[in-house]
């Protein structure tokens, strides 16, 4: 097999629809578009949805109910084999070094420490929410877990 043998699978190659060449083409004059009318003008045609003035089915469907999507935080997850790598022993996890490690950017309202995969470096973890299966294996490897004080509400 050569480069200049490589052809595409029969059947996978359309002939391009050339419209307007003449009205022996069986495409010419209106294109296929017929005759007059907003379908057949350039950049015609009704946006996506709409449905001739009837009310469009979006709207004629009861909403009911409540989604939290707009209020619920956003928590970034970091598991300990990804602080096991980027860290050194005897290190602090907190969002700056969090951050100066490239294991989380952007904004957010919490950063949670999930127990997949395993740790071997002893670290002190603080201003973070921790799982219970990471807080064991962290204080199995020798560090400790700070918990901040909840602030008054």
């Amino acid at each position: 097999m050569n480069l200049h043998t490589l052809k595409p699978n029969r059947g996978a190659k359309h002939r391009v629809k050339r419209l307007g060449s003449g009205e022996s083409s069986g495409l010419g004059k209106t294109c296929g578009r017929g005759h007059k009318g907003q379908k057949s003008r350039s950049g015609g045609g009704v946006r996506p949805g709409f449905e001739g003035g009837q009310m469009p089915l979006h709207r004629r469907l009861p909403k009911r109910g409540f989604n939290n999507t707009r209020f619920q935080d956003k928590i970034v997850v970091v598991n300990v084999a990804s602080l096991d790598e980027r860290f050194e022993d005897g290190a602090t996890v907190s969002e700056e070094s969090l951050r100066a490690a490239n294991l989380i950017k952007g904004s957010f309202d919490g950063i949670k420490v999930l127990g997949f995969g395993e740790i071997t470096t002893k670290l002190t973890v603080e201003g973070c929410k921790v799982s219970a299966t990471a807080r064991e294996k962290i204080e199995k490897a020798g560090g400790s877990v700070v918990v901040a004080d909840k602030p008054a509400s």
